[in-house]
């Protein structure tokens, strides 16, 4: 069988994306004539707006055939304003190629597209292009590519069989790195499982302008792409991935076939197929049966979506990650019906669902959801070519969110004459960026299983919208938790009336919480020109991370609201005479910085908004009675049980908004420190201001840190006998375990210090160049001898020391302890990594004592602030131990002098 291949290239704008369709096409034999997109005459660039701007604005299709391999090419575009259209095409990709500019590096869109393609777990292959610019250096583009994007990305430049590739293949997954250190080669087909797992991401170098490299990047694809085992004797199943009208209105739905075959005139859903269309560029062949595999146009359906899937995957419908966050007034001409043109325009929002378009009732007003001042231009545009209209747009305002504070349960009734349902939900906070997850938790003898079936579509049917603003839910997880039917007064309605009134019921008893979109920045401007723009930054309301020197530039980075930023562009070109500009991604949506005066501008009431009531309606005396929703839980059928002082807390994970350039900054810092023989002041001087850089980030993200443990000779000033805390300087857990080792020696209340230093093992190992070189030959010997090292240390140092190795990977593995001459060992359980249990235990010990922890692991130095631990980078505490070594062997000489 032949193998089949779907692939998308995915690129910022100008990076060359579409000249290397062209040359892929070009290669195989696809096209005769190479097209320039400066020439306007490239195949896949068909829509008369992109040849004139040189853009990429829908995805489209090729086929071609090279070698054995029948290739499906995606061509999406670039540009921001139409990521949503890019992003649907990766739902059906086997793999694809970033394409990454010699001359732009990494950019902003390029780190979003990286995080689509690791969302959506594609397979990913970089062609840098535009190698054949001046200045292009291929060591320096690959290090900025693991910078910035994974640390696996992999140049195959100097030959598989070479030792510096088969090393950094190895390292990309435990099980070959093993192999590797018992002496095993990584073979062809190691590389192909680590390229479909998404271990391993190769890099290639080329021009895709000068087909250099093209012919390269398309054997290596070939050879070492997914094998996706497409069963053609399975039931049907594909993923529709875009909606769209041929020149004669006809309405097509996109699909990748994943199981089966579908052929003209099968049904979906009732419906039957009328054609099946094989699209390469504008031209498309008619065929009678398209296998699994494959990617088509199918007419017939007419309420296909984006996302949705088909047969066997009915009801698996996924959602999008990047979302609009402007919303404009459409101005139309004076003698347009706005009815009318609502109804067009929910006819083009099937071609792009993120347009979201919206009537308000009684004035007329046409609201559509906008990313960005370019797509407003192609909208103009094709409202004009497809309904004759001349429109344009008025001032976009911020699209904004909401979300709950905290676990509640939402009561919806619905019981006019001759009908009946109940529906119990619980609401809950989930993960920021989440967006609405559904689950069900009722036994199918309270309620029967078609019932909860169809709740849970209703929950996911529609988009249901917060009680500050009107705006719309998301990072909230609905679960059903109760209801009730009656045998013969309920109808499927019913339960649609009670589930909507369940979750506006909930959301009103809520502690809801609007969220607004937030840009994270990066400013280039003259040193001259920083203190005004840090002022600007704070007067925005946003954060600002260390400041670096790039040439002759200072860079500053950080977030802002969507909604400060305004024209800051514009202002800060003009107060650093054109030298300083500023580049935004969204980064996503957090908690407003105004929320009561947008609470205020908006004047939204949940109690007036009649298309989302919260009340109920009971059957009184044979009449339907509305019950406000702070009155109707006493009025229920049915008691869940469920009661906020049983619910699980809702927790933040504390790596949420940590500013991660500044800590990569202070890391680059400490791993670019060359050897030198630094007194202890001076490295008791550079660990403080190492401290209080990542204090600062800390308390910028959470607040300030208050201490967490009391010296027993503390002094208190107040009178008050009250006021003096309780001091209990001891840890049970530790207390416990001593007793365990000690319980021989008598007292163990000596043994029990009042200061502890944690130490990540691995971490520490690997910040030593002979305790590295020796991991690499044997792991437990660098173990041993680093144990070894430390109780020498534990002996001349006052705080106990606990030394934590990862032993997350050992399958059914336990936390273990052991005591080697003092010094306490651990091994953390199976699935708990080392800074997972120093994070923890830095956490409770701090709460009684002292604690330093010793890593080189950025982000638990600034989570172990917050318990009041002092943190000690590991090369920082090896000085420690050398100066520890000095210190004894000191002794030991001015001892036998006296003697």
């Amino acid at each position: 069988m032949q193998k089949r291949l779907t692939i998308g290239i995915l690129a910022h704008v100008d990076a060359g994306k579409t000249t290397l369709s062209e040359g892929l096409l070009y290669l195989s034999g696809a096209l005769r004539k190479l097209g320039r997109v400066d020439h306007r005459d490239t195949f896949l660039d068909t829509y008369e707006l992109e040849r004139t701007r040189g853009i990429t604005i829908f995805s489209k299709q090729a086929l071609f055939e090279y070698e054995d391999t029948h290739f499906t090419l995606l061509d999406t575009p670039g540009h921001s304003d139409f990521s949503p259209e890019m992003e649907r095409t990766l739902q059906v990709l086997d793999a694809a190629i970033l394409l990454i500019s010699a001359s732009d590096k990494v950019t902003a869109q390029a780190k979003i597209l990286w995080k689509l393609l690791s969302h959506y777990h594609v397979p990913t292959f970089i062609f840098v292009n535009k190698m054949d610019q001046d200045g292009a250096d291929k060591a320096l583009l690959l290090k900025d590519i693991r910078e910035n994007l994974s640390s696996h990305c992999i140049a195959f430049e100097d030959g598989f069989d070479s030792d510096e590739l088969q090393e950094e293949l190895a390292v990309c997954d435990d099980r070959l790195l093993t192999a590797f250190l018992d002496g095993q080669k990584v073979t062809e087909g190691d590389v192909k499982s680590l390229i479909a797992d998404c271990k391993c991401y190769p890099v290639l170098f080329g021009s895709a302008l000068k087909m250099d490299g093209v012919k390269e990047l398309l054997s290596f694809i070939k050879d070492f792409a997914p094998d996706n085992k497409y069963d053609e004797n399975a039931p049907f199943a594909a993923r529709v991935f875009k909606i769209s009208r041929d020149v004669n209105g006809n309405r097509l739905t996109h699909i990748k076939i994943t199981s089966g075959k579908l052929r003209v005139r099968d049904l979906i859903d009732d419906e039957k197929i009328d054609q099946i269309r094989l699209y390469s560029g504008e031209k498309f062949e008619m065929v009678q049966e398209a296998v699994a595999g494959t990617v088509c146009a199918i007419a017939g359906l007419s309420d296909s979506k984006a996302g949705d899937g088909l047969g066997e995957l009915k009801n698996d419908t996924t959602a999008e990650i990047l979302q609009p966050i402007l919303s404009s007034t459409l101005i139309l001409p004076e003698d347009a019906d706005p009815v009318v043109v609502y109804r067009k325009l929910k006819a083009l929002e099937e071609e792009e669902p993120m347009l979201q378009v919206s009537l308000k009732e009684g004035s007329g007003i046409i609201e559509v959801k906008i990313m960005g001042e370019v797509q407003k231009e192609i909208l103009k545009h094709l409202i004009k070519t497809r309904f004759d209209l001349d429109v344009d747009f008025g001032p976009g305002h911020i699209v904004y969110k909401e979300t709950i504070a905290g676990p509640v349960e939402g009561v919806g009734h619905f019981e006019p004459l001759r009908h009946y349902a109940e529906v119990h939900i619980l609401l809950e906070p989930s993960e920021p960026g989440s967006g609405m997850s559904f689950a069900c938790d009722v036994s199918t003898d309270d309620l029967s299983l078609n019932w909860q079936r169809l709740i849970l579509t209703h929950l996911q049917e529609k988009k249901h919208l917060g009680v500050l603003t009107g705006s719309e839910l998301t990072d909230v997880k609905i679960t059903l938790i109760g209801g009730r039917s009656h045998e013969k007064h309920t109808e499927g309605g019913d339960f649609r009336q009670a589930t909507y009134r369940a979750v506006r019921q909930g959301l009103m008893e809520a502690d809801s919480i609007l969220l607004e979109p937030v840009y994270e920045y990066k400013i280039e401007l003259p040193k001259e020109s920083v203190g005004r723009a840090l002022t600007d930054i704070q007067r925005m309301h946003g954060t600002v991370g260390l400041p670096d020197i790039v040439g002759d530039k200072n860079v500053l980075t950080g977030t802002i609201p969507a909604a400060s930023l305004g024209s800051y562009a514009q202002e800060l070109s003009s107060f650093t005479h054109g030298e300083g500009h500023i580049t935004t991604t969204l980064k996503g949506y957090q908690p407003c910085h105004n929320t009561e005066e947008v609470l205020a501008e908006t004047g939204y009431d949940p109690d007036l908004d009649t298309g989302n009531p919260s009340s109920s309606v009971f059957c009184s005396h044979g009449v339907g009675t509305i019950i406000p929703w702070n009155e109707v839980r006493s009025h229920m059928h049915v008691d869940t049980g469920w009661s906020p002082e049983t619910a699980d807390t809702y927790k933040t994970d504390l790596t949420d908004n940590i500013d991660m350039e500044a800590l990569k900054k202070i890391q680059a810092r400490q791993k670019s420190k060359a050897p030198e023989n630094r007194s202890f002041d001076e490295i008791e001087r550079d660990l403080q201001a190492t401290e209080k850089e990542l204090k600062n980030i800390f308390e910028k993200t959470y607040g300030e840190i208050k201490p967490r443990y009391v010296e027993k000779n503390t002094t208190y000033t107040s009178s008050n006998e009250a006021d003096k805390p309780e001091i209990d300087n001891r840890d049970y857990a530790l207390e416990e375990a001593k007793k365990e080792k000690h319980q021989n020696t008598g007292s163990v209340d000596d043994s029990v210090h009042k200061e502890y230093l944690l130490v990540d093992g691995y971490n520490v190992i690997y910040a030593s160049d002979d305790l590295k070189s020796l991991a690499q030959r044997d792991l437990k010997a660098a173990r041993d001898s680093l144990i070894d090292t430390l109780i020498n240390f534990q002996g001349f140092r006052r705080e106990q020391v606990i030394l934590v190795f990862d032993a997350y990977k050992v399958p059914g593995g336990t936390e273990h302890m052991e005591d080697h001459s003092g010094l306490i060992v651990i091994y953390t359980k199976e699935a708990e990594t080392a800074d997972q249990y120093i994070e923890k235990a830095a956490h409770e010990i701090g709460k009684k004592y002292k604690v330093n922890v010793a890593t080189s692991d950025a982000i638990e130095q600034v989570i172990v602030l917050s318990s009041g631990a002092f943190r000690l980078s590991a090369r920082d505490f090896w000085d420690e131990i050398k100066r520890t070594s000095e210190m004894i062997s000191d002794k030991i000489r001015n001892h036998n002098t006296k003697l």
